[in-house]
């Protein structure tokens, strides 16, 4: 067997408008400055309690607790009104090509909450195509390899046998640490000249090519 582990933001979905749009809120309503879009979109992917440790290093904990659940209000909020982060192009029929391939399980790896997670699986109607779905509710953030670890060993896949497929550095180490091969795509929220990879992707229908590739390499 096979797997293929997802990040979510910034390599499946576009969701930098409702992270950046979502900050700004929650430092809003405690009254603080709000960090620059650049230094938000540079966290995305790590843990929310770890994200405002860094945009709010002077804090005290309670109030970055504050920010922390002024996030989440905002980000539920923009869901209900329909604000929805897009797909990125290509990403939809990559996903559908990987799960119906013979002997290749899927999996996600993400910084969202579980709840976050099951409102975007709904959205792009992807619920049921993923045997691991692993959350920061569950895990220290990335770039532990918690994460990456658990995906393993609820699908029994040898990290040999499995990627990464990630937009930042946070991912890209998750992968190492965790023994796991890395796909670093070009559309997200770091640069991609800064990842450090297996194989860096510009488009989605390059991955199941180079997935194929990587795991039969493997197998030699």
């Amino acid at each position: 067997m096979r797997l293929v582990i997802f990040d979510v933001d910034g390599t499946l979905i576009d969701s930098q408008n409702n992270i950046v749009a979502s900050a700004e809120a929650a430092f809003a309503a405690l009254s603080l400055a709000a960090p620059a879009r650049a230094d938000v979109l540079r966290l995305v992917g790590l843990s929310l309690p770890e994200t405002m440790v860094r945009l709010a290093p002077t804090a005290t904990q309670a109030l970055r607790d504050d920010l922390v659940q002024a996030y989440k209000d905002s980000f539920r909020t923009m869901r209900l009104q329909g604000h929805d982060a897009p797909m990125f192009p290509g990403a939809r029929d990559a996903v559908l090509q990987l799960a119906g391939a013979p002997g290749t399980m899927l999996a996600i790896a993400t910084g969202k909450s579980r709840r976050g997670l099951e409102a975007m699986l709904d959205q792009h109607e992807l619920r049921g195509l993923f045997h691991s779905t692993q959350v920061a509710d569950d895990h220290p953030s990335k770039p532990h390899p918690s994460m990456v670890l658990a995906a393993l060993a609820e699908t029994g896949v040898a990290a040999r046998h499995a990627v990464m497929v990630g937009d930042t550095s946070f991912d890209m180490d998750m992968a190492a640490a965790a023994g796991v091969r890395r796909i670093a795509v070009g559309w997200g929220y770091h640069a991609p000249e800064l990842l450090v990879a297996d194989h860096h992707i510009s488009r989605f229908d390059e991955l199941a090519p180079i997935f194929d590739q990587m795991t039969e390499l493997a197998d030699g």
